[in-house]
């Protein structure tokens, strides 16, 4: 690694498993950047509906992604200078994501914004697809997942704090059918990769969680600078 690029740390794992808060905690401890990319999606799925487009109509929806602007803070997404961070979270966003995740063209304007994103600073990103497609070269590379019966839980109670009353039942049967297709769609398939430290988080606190993503990372870090010494006096030697 480069002395002047910037470090990358992606953290890839299933619906449900808490990447965005935990992510963005980890960033604001670093002192990174923090991406929420899924965020990106949900505004161009958040945009289509507000519209009336038909989500299944794969030309209006690439044409209606390159038209937005989204712009992403450490707090808030924004959607044609519209703070929107609230909006894209909502059952009927959750239930529509999909069409626009699963088309190639958005995924690459996306994945675009990412990288020009992540070129620009130290950034944390999470999503499904960050460490295989969005960031294969990332120096720091974590898979964070939870049982499915926990993933769901929390996914109720998170809607619960929002005020959106929501069903177990019907969130976790969402949540099976989410990690059936992320696991098997064509474009953006979630995936574990041998060179990905695995996070599993049952029974974790959100804070015992970031404690451990920190550690994690710190060590590479650690790693990385050791590294960059022993060629460095290998270069002068």
């Amino acid at each position: 690694m480069a002395n002047d690029e910037p470090m990358v740390v992606t953290i890839d794992g299933p619906a449900g498993a808490g990447k965005s808060s935990v992510s963005r905690e980890l960033a604001r401890r670093l002192g990174f950047r923090f991406l929420d990319t899924g965020a990106m999606y949900r505004a161009v799925a958040l945009a289509a509906l507000e519209r009336g487009i038909d989500l299944t109509e794969t030309a209006e929806v690439e044409a209606l992604a390159s038209a937005i602007t989204i712009e992403v803070t450490d707090d808030q997404i924004l959607l044609d200078g519209r703070d929107v961070s609230q909006a894209i979270r909502t059952p009927e966003v959750t239930a529509a994501i999909h069409h626009v995740a699963d088309n190639p063209t958005v995924r690459g304007i996306l994945v675009d914004l990412q990288r020009r994103l992540g070129g620009m600073r130290d950034t944390v990103t999470e999503g499904r697809d960050q460490g295989t497609v969005a960031f294969p070269h990332a120096q720091c590379k974590i898979f964070l997942t939870a049982s499915a019966e926990e993933r769901a839980r929390r996914r109720v109670q998170d809607l619960a704090a929002r005020g959106v009353d929501a069903s177990y039942d019907e969130i976790l049967t969402q949540q099976n059918e989410r990690d059936r297709r992320d696991s098997t769609r064509a474009v953006g398939r979630m995936l574990q990769t041998a060179d990905m430290t695995e996070l599993i988080t049952d029974g974790l606190t959100p804070q015992q969680v970031v404690d451990r993503l920190e550690e994690i990372v710190r060590m590479r870090i650690a790693e990385l600078q050791t590294s960059a010494r022993t060629t460095d006096d290998v270069t002068h030697s």
